[in-house]
């Protein structure tokens, strides 16, 4: 049985190699990463199998059997029982292994902007700078897939029939969804991680708004000529008057119908999970 690369640091007790699981898959395309799921036409198997010692040769994998929804059951509650407990934040809303979500306070921060094709009558943000800019409340929602980006009306903790509110945030699709570019991004949902994803929105330059991005904004000039201003003023409260409820996670333009049913925190947290 070869080494492997995964390493990990045992119990009191030990632990032994017991079990190997082994996955199948359509043929993996070249300079794709090998650990990566299978895409929507691909097709897996996967099986279990035992692991027997006392062989010269070191550990050897027996026969399997087809792997079920009653082994990953078993053995998702067995690792779930070795992660250990964490303190959370004040600022965490839901802690879980498929999802983590939390809040940041409005604030005043250095915002990097280098926009790749500025409108004309800018005053500040035609040229690359770092200006310190007011944020609104912000919400985020990640997945093992996306991290969502949403702003709050109010700066409070929000609860389960909060409005959410698209962000105005520069690199944030209008589903709420983050262009990660070039960032590296976090291997985990954990706590820790919450860091690492602020800082992927918070520090890296903004170069453009997202398709639609311009009409997440009411009033006159648009998402860019509004930081602009902010920036140029020196402001430090962001006009939350000015953003535009946000109604799904759907790749759909914001609504401007005064009839659209606001997204509540609880349904984005339900569309999450779900997703």
């Amino acid at each position: 049985m070869p080494d492997h690369s995964a390493h990990f640091e045992a119990t009191a007790g030990g632990m032994v190699l017991t079990n190997a699981i082994l996955l199948y898959r359509t043929e993996t395309p070249r300079g794709l990463d090998p650990y990566r799921t299978p895409g929507q036409d691909g097709h897996a198997f996967a099986s279990i199998h035992h692991v027997e010692h006392g062989g010269e040769g070191g550990p050897t994998i027996a026969a399997g059997t087809p792997l079920t929804r009653a082994h990953l059951r078993q053995w998702t509650e067995a690792l779930g029982r070795a992660a250990p407990p964490q303190i959370l934040p004040h600022n965490v809303l839901v802690a879980h292994r498929d999802m983590l979500a939390w809040w940041t306070p409005e604030q005043v921060r250095p915002a990097y902007f280098h926009l790749s094709t500025p409108p004309a009558g800018l005053r500040v943000l035609a040229q690359r700078t770092i200006r310190p800019v007011p944020y609104p409340a912000q919400l985020f929602v990640a997945t093992p897939r996306r991290l969502g980006v949403y702003a709050l009306a109010e700066n409070e903790r929000p609860s389960a029939t909060t409005h959410v509110l698209h962000s105005p945030i520069l690199n944030v699709f209008v589903d709420g969804s983050l262009c990660w570019g070039n960032i590296p991004r976090p291997r985990t949902l954990d706590v820790a991680a919450i860091p690492v994803f602020e800082r992927a929105l918070f520090d890296s330059w903004s170069t453009h708004p997202n398709p639609g991005q311009e009409l997440t904004v009411t009033g006159k000039g648009g998402l860019l000529k509004l930081w602009d201003d902010l920036a140029a003023r020196q402001a430090t409260r962001f006009p939350v008057r000015r953003l535009r409820p946000f109604i799904g996670t759907s790749q759909r333009l914001p609504s401007r119908k005064a009839n659209a049913e606001p997204m509540t925190l609880e349904r984005l947290i339900a569309e999450g999970a779900a997703s």
